[in-house]
């Protein structure tokens, strides 16, 4: 029965290839990088990164060895490669769209900023109760500091902290400086200063907790220079598309090995050091390095974009419920694993890996849909995949 696991494999790419259109030679898919291509891209990944986080509840190193249950450990240690391309399509999108609006600025942080921030607070305040419920002991001011978010109640949610940080960013850049190219090069600028503050930050229970905070956030304004460079990049893509896409596949492994390497060399958890710089120094060189891993894997599902044009009708649900879906399915991981949240024992341990799988996918799209239901009313799920 533990080896039904390996079935979450080809059910993936049933997901993936299902319904898709592979393009022939001299034909492309020109909708690659559209907002529906991007959304379904989006909709695929949040599955991943639910199999990422219960790898890590199931099967990753650090795990207490009587814990370990083999069969997720691929996606263990890449759930920043799937955020990378999330970022990409953020400042993707918020670049096209600035460009072809000539009022998309006015009330953008009304329409973009605030129902993420809604969106997390609202999950944080539902992680609370749960954590109540499940018997977590906490005094009144630690609830408080939930309350606030200082720090989070949800171990998961740094991703919803980073994208109104990243958003606010981008507004002020193109809100104050005319020139596009200097626009840009502010946004590159403040999200480098994001990641050397994370890199500056030592592992803590507060803020910047971990390396995921800032190890991928460099992708936003990638995704930006990619639409910038957009038509050229696809131009020279087409003349060589296949020897690119076998190249970014080889880059691809070679460079997770390599910030392996650079992890085991260097650390994130270097706090031992006593020089600041030389921490920061350290957290940047690994930095670099999956910066490096995760572009490759980027560039490699970009250029499969260009012949792969997916879409089926769950690739479509869930591409109308990313975020909400990304926030709240962690509870589930954690409900029914081997304890909740290293505090208390956990509602229902499903030690058969495949049957968790099951059960936290059953308990979380449900979850998903209510949670949009009550932040974004009558506004039907279906519908949002297709705009």
């Amino acid at each position: 029965m533990d080896k039904l696991v390996y079935l979450a494999y080809p059910a993936v790419l049933l997901l993936l290839l299902a319904g898709a259109r592979m393009y022939g030679p001299g034909q492309w898919n020109e909708e690659s990088m559209s907002l529906r291509q991007c959304k379904l891209w989006q909709g695929f990944f949040a599955v991943c990164i639910m199999l990422h986080h219960a790898g890590q509840k199931t099967c990753a190193f650090w795990l207490n060895r009587r814990y370990i249950i083999p069969g997720l450990e691929f996606f263990v240690p890449i759930g920043y490669y799937f955020v990378a391309f999330f970022l990409v399509c953020s400042g993707y999108g918020l670049y096209k769209s600035v460009h072809a609006k000539p009022d998309y600025l006015k009330g953008f942080v009304r329409r973009r900023v605030l129902p993420v921030v809604a969106a997390f607070y609202a999950v944080e305040w539902i992680y609370i109760a749960v954590r109540l419920a499940m018997g977590e002991a906490m005094s009144a001011q630690q609830i408080l500091l939930y309350i606030l978010s200082v720090p989070q109640a949800n171990p998961n949610s740094w991703y919803v902290i980073a994208t109104p940080v990243l958003y606010l960013a981008f507004y002020v850049c193109y809100r104050f400086i005319r020139r596009d190219g200097a626009a840009l090069a502010g946004v590159f600028a403040l999200t480098l200063l994001w990641v050397l503050a994370g890199c500056a930050t030592d592992h803590n229970d507060v803020f910047m907790t971990g390396e995921w905070w800032y190890n991928s956030v460099l992708f936003f304004p990638l995704g930006m220079l990619l639409a910038k460079h957009g038509h050229a990049l696809r131009a020279a893509a087409k003349r060589a598309w296949l020897p690119l896409l076998l190249l970014c596949a080889a880059a691809g492994y070679g460079l997770y090995m390599a910030s392996e390497l650079a992890q085991n060399v260097y650390g994130y958890y270097c706090e031992w050091s006593p020089s600041l710089a030389d921490r920061v120094l350290r957290r940047f060189v690994c930095v670099l390095s999956q910066t490096g891993a995760a572009g490759a894997f980027v560039c490699f599902v970009l250029l499969l974009g260009m012949k792969l044009r997916i879409g089926n009708p769950v690739l479509s649900f869930m591409s109308g419920m990313t975020l909400e879906f990304y926030l709240i399915h962690a509870i589930f991981v954690e409900l029914f694993g081997f304890d909740f949240l290293e505090v208390r024992p956990s509602l229902w341990y499903i030690r058969n890996v495949a049957l968790y799988l099951a059960v936290v996918a059953a308990c979380s799209v449900p979850a998903a849909m209510l949670l949009r239901a009550v932040l974004h009313p009558g506004k039907y799920l279906l519908r949002t995949a297709k705009e």
